[in-house]
């Protein structure tokens, strides 16, 4: 058994692993970098790990999106869908834990790899979206966002009882649906212009905007720590900032089940449950645990 009462393959890295993500902690000033892992306790499927196994269809890039109408009407129809699963997902344990963390000033800043708002709905309104959020539109035409839950219902109305049955859905809302079911499915234009609409997210082959990523760079130079969440690190979007943390000599630690591309950068890694790792480390955090009672 480990640390925290769980089986595993190598109680003694975890229960180190763990001792040193609540010295760091506890040592505040941590930036928290999270991924998808740290949702699939709220339901939501990640791409890689347990849950996911990569998702069931390559995810639609920027520019098919924005370059044919029959892509748009397949998007929207697969995300009318899924779009439930993530509005009515709930913030986990571990989302509770950081946003506790947070409000004891232990955690600095958060940045998420993540579209779902779950950080947001926890309480930790200032994290930092990278790859921005489902819960906003955006009018390609005249760049006015609005509230995603507006263009439910009006899609809805154009398209009354298409959520009826079970599909499944990916981590980005994307459910999978037969092209007939597509085909039949009515588009929503921006209600102030008549352009087209988009979720207020980065899509595959679009680039984060660069005054997003200079913050979020400007967190990590000052984090005394950066604890990665959940994520594998596939993608250089979250992966360039454990290399500049390392490249700056601040530490790293990763909580994620499997293995990351940023191992080798790594303090300590841990590859328990994001919710009860979170919960345990915030708790000895508040116990002021030291390193004497924190060695097994």
């Amino acid at each position: 058994m480990d640390a925290l009462g769980m089986p595993s393959a190598d109680p003694v890295a975890d229960t180190a692993g763990l001792a040193v993500l609540v010295r760091r902690l506890a040592g505040r000033g941590v930036v928290v970098l999270s991924g998808a892992g740290l949702s699939t306790e709220s339901g939501i499927p990640d791409y890689r790990g347990e849950t996911g196994s990569r998702r069931r269809a390559a995810p639609m890039t920027y520019q098919e999106f924005t370059g044919s109408a029959a892509a748009r009407q397949r998007y929207w129809a697969r995300s009318h869908v899924g779009w439930h699963s993530i509005a009515g997902a709930e913030p986990n344990a571990g989302h509770r834990a950081v946003e506790q963390l947070r409000r004891s000033g232990h955690v600095a800043a958060v940045i998420t790899q993540n579209v779902d708002g779950l950080h947001r709905a926890a309480g930790t309104r200032t994290a930092v979206e990278l790859h921005g959020g489902l819960h906003r539109v955006v009018c390609l035409a005249c760049r006015r966002t609005s509230p995603r839950m507006e263009l439910d219902r009006r899609l809805e109305e154009l398209n009354g009882g298409f959520r009826d049955g079970p599909a499944p859905v990916n981590p980005d809302g994307d459910a999978e649906l037969t092209q007939p079911l597509v085909d039949g499915f009515r588009v929503a234009d921006c209600a102030a212009c008549g352009g087209v609409l988009k979720p207020d997210v980065v899509f595959f082959g679009e680039s984060v905007p660069r005054p997003r990523v200079q913050r979020c760079f400007e967190l990590v130079d000052a984090a005394q720590a950066l604890v990665v969440l959940g994520s594998s690190l596939t993608v250089m979007s979250g992966l360039r900032f454990v290399r500049r943390a390392a490249r700056a000599g601040t530490p790293v630690v990763i909580v994620n089940q499997g293995a990351t591309r940023g191992d080798e950068l790594a303090e300590a890694r841990i590859g328990l449950p994001l919710g009860a790792v979170l919960t345990e480390a915030a708790r000895r955090v508040r116990a002021g645990a030291g390193p004497a009672n924190l060695r097994a």
